[in-house]
């Protein structure tokens, strides 16, 4: 492995590491380290998963301009769909206790998923190559998930099922239309997409400013109280 290489695959850990640090700070109640390993660690499968499925949609699909609108909407849908499935195996523990925690969930898959695809990348691109993807694809990845994970903190507010497709489907719509507009294009191109990572820094500043004034009106839950008094050394014992 060359040095080149390997400063771009260290590089794309600090970015993907830099990024999660910067969402998850946002939360007045901070998730243990071990939920949050361990749904970065499913993200990472769920590109596996999403990556093999795309594999082999490029063998059956012929060249053409349907087949590229199929392959757009099929990554959009699988890579999702995937992401939502790694975030939500932490709402089922009890730490998940609030409505920021699907934010903060969300992103993590999302952030882990990115690291794998940005290692593979790498190694199959070259260094260059890897490093701009790294860049671009980190925050997209987090910021398509943010839409869901705002779905996913609403479970909190007793939302249903409608309520959590919807920001799954707003996921898919965007991430669809991110991947349209990639590629080599005009002014016009370039502004579209410029235009729709504005959207999705609005949108996830929204979701983050929502959830975080609902922290500070209600405060820390009962279960995150009696998770920091379990760990104070005051605590008494027997």
């Amino acid at each position: 492995m060359t040095v080149p290489l390997l400063l771009s695959l260290l590089s794309s850990v600090a970015i993907t590491l830099a990024w999660l640090w910067f969402f998850v700070r946002r939360d007045r109640h901070p998730e243990p380290l071990w939920l949050l390993a361990r749904t970065f660690a499913w993200g990472m499968l769920a590109w596996v998963i999403a990556a093999a499925l795309g594999a082999a949609l490029d063998r059956v699909l012929p060249a053409s301009l349907v087949a590229a609108v199929v392959g757009v909407l099929f990554t959009a849908v699988v890579e999702e769909g995937f992401k939502f499935v790694a975030a939500t195996t932490a709402i089922t523990e009890l730490d998940f206790d609030e409505p920021m925690d699907g934010l903060v969930y969300a992103v993590t898959a999302a952030l882990g998923f990115a690291l794998m695809e940005n290692l593979t990348y790498t190694l199959g691109f070259g260094s260059g190559a890897g490093a701009w993807h790294a860049l671009v694809a980190t925050l997209a990845h987090a910021l398509f998930s943010a839409p869901q994970g705002y779905a996913l903190g609403g479970l909190h507010w007793r939302r249903g099922r409608r309520w959590v497709a919807q920001g799954l489907i707003l996921s898919v719509a965007l991430h669809a239309v991110f991947n349209s507009l990639l590629g080599p294009g005009g002014w016009v191109e370039l502004a579209a997409l410029a235009s729709v990572v504005l959207v999705m820094v609005l949108l996830a500043r929204r979701y983050y400013l929502t959830f975080e004034a609902h922290a500070r009106e209600y405060g820390p839950s009962e279960h995150f109280l009696r998770r920091q008094a379990s760990r104070s050394p005051d605590r008494k014992l027997g």
